[in-house]
């Protein structure tokens, strides 16, 4: 059963301490592992990644049958049922068009010294999705990573998925891929995936950033390879943090802790509540749904091991709660949810009122599912347009402008000690230099 913890009288709990030992930042024998795959698939490229998906995957494969075919994505749509296929498709417009929001222009700026300074926005030119396999197949995350890539304007995206038993990749999968216009899809998983991305093979091509989930094999392979790409995260299992007051539906709020609860032994569902009655009835409808779900064992380990009931004072004192879990989902089951909106500081996706369930946002909503987990909320943002854009600064002088500040310039190059950017300035207004 999960445990109610009131912090009315005691303001601290070892739950946040729980919480902070879910991180995926420090697990250093993995670590070993992963940076010998990546440095294998480095030296040898395709030769290592057959090899692993051998290993790993028990699939025999070779280089040419590596990269999915025309024909296996038709064959994908005669194995996904209709109606979903029509829903994979409003989900990827809701996706599109919030992200469409986002998009910010290249600016300049001028005055009349013969001075203009800008900021110019480019997107980058080839994105790597991974996609995880296995026991569950998620064509939500393809339509999450993808669609703003491809918003961005980002010219080649390239998925990597691993193959099941059978050498063929999840229908779904395939389906949302193309409906979000992937380029090309590779049939490899695990750390040596992101090495052949970051790295590029003789048949995977080098990518210029790496975004999407996996467990702690890939996120840890996507630690190693920072700096030889980009990556969006290092994302960490899941979460949720309900702050509910009275007015709130305990069934409801039982259902969405759960949702967060089965993906994951190490998951985490937490509720914050003002009010000691829905703390009881949430906890006994806990115990209800959990033996309805087919997933119970999971979900009663993550529950029981990383889920709590915390009772407060004030919504005050739950958003004080909040914003220290910095949770990944939150949602406001309360009278006046916009009203505490401007409390929280810390969370990244955020979830108004007793309809605005966080299942809205993993499929349909629009915003963006990859979000920060582990209480990194406190200082990255949910996956976002800007993450597949490169900023340039524009910098533009006349002489006539560089005559106003050379001496400026010389003054703080040398105070510096660096002599050559004072003579880079001083050179160019030497009389005997061409205009």
């Amino acid at each position: 059963m999960v445990e109610i913890i009131d912090l009315r009288d005691n303001k601290n709990s070892d739950i946040f301490e729980s919480l902070a030992s879910r991180s995926q930042l420090e697990h250093g024998d993995v670590l070993d592992r992963v940076e010998d795959i990546v440095g294998n698939v480095r030296r040898n490229g395709d030769k290592a990644v057959l090899e692993y998906t051998a290993m790993f995957d028990k699939v025999e494969l070779t280089s040419d049958k590596l990269r999915v075919t025309e024909e296996e994505i038709k064959e994908a749509y005669t194995k996904v049922d209709p109606k979903l296929v029509e829903v994979i498709k409003k989900s990827r417009d809701n996706i599109r068009d919030f992200h469409e929001k986002q998009k910010e222009k290249s600016w300049f700026s001028t005055d009349t010294e013969g001075v203009i300074v800008g900021q110019m926005y480019t997107p980058l030119e080839v994105v790597g999705v991974y996609v995880p396999g296995g026991t569950a197949a998620y064509p939500s995350s393809v339509l999450m990573c993808v669609m703003p890539a491809k918003v961005a304007g980002v010219s080649k995206v390239v998925i990597t998925t691993p193959p099941g038993k059978d050498e063929k990749i999840n229908p779904a999968i395939l389906v949302a891929a193309n409906e979000a216009g992937v380029d090309e899809i590779y049939k490899v998983g695990g750390a040596q995936a992101i090495a052949a991305l970051a790295f590029g093979t003789e048949t995977i091509p080098k990518v210029d950033k790496i975004v999407g989930p996996g467990n702690i094999y890939v996120a840890m392979a996507k630690r190693t390879v920072y700096g030889y790409c980009d990556i969006d995260m290092i994302a960490g299992p899941s979460e949720i943090t309900v702050v509910a007051d009275e007015t709130a539906n305990p069934v409801f709020v039982a259902a969405d802790l759960l949702s967060q609860a089965e993906h994951d032994a190490l998951a985490s569902s937490i509720l914050v509540t003002t009010s000691e009655i829905i703390a009881k009835e949430v906890q006994r409808e806990l115990e209800v749904q959990l033996e309805a779900l087919e997933r119970k064992e999971i979900a009663r380990k993550s529950v029981a091991d990383y889920g709590a009931i915390i009772i407060v004072e004030s919504l005050k004192d739950a958003a004080a709660v909040v914003n220290r879990i910095a949770p990944e989902h939150l949602e406001l089951c309360i009278k006046d949810p916009f009203a505490a909106l401007g409390n929280i500081k810390n969370a990244g996706a955020i979830f108004l009122g007793n309809y605005s369930t966080e299942s809205l946002g993993d499929y349909f909503a629009g915003p963006n599912h990859v979000l920060p987990t582990s209480g990194t909320a406190r200082f990255f943002s949910p996956l976002n347009l800007s993450d597949f854009m490169k900023k340039s600064s524009i910098i533009s002088y006349s002489k006539d402008a560089l005559a106003k500040v050379k001496d400026d310039v010389i003054l703080f190059a040398e105070s510096e000690g660096l002599g050559a950017h004072a003579n880079a300035i001083r050179v160019r207004f030497q009389d005997n230099q061409r205009e």
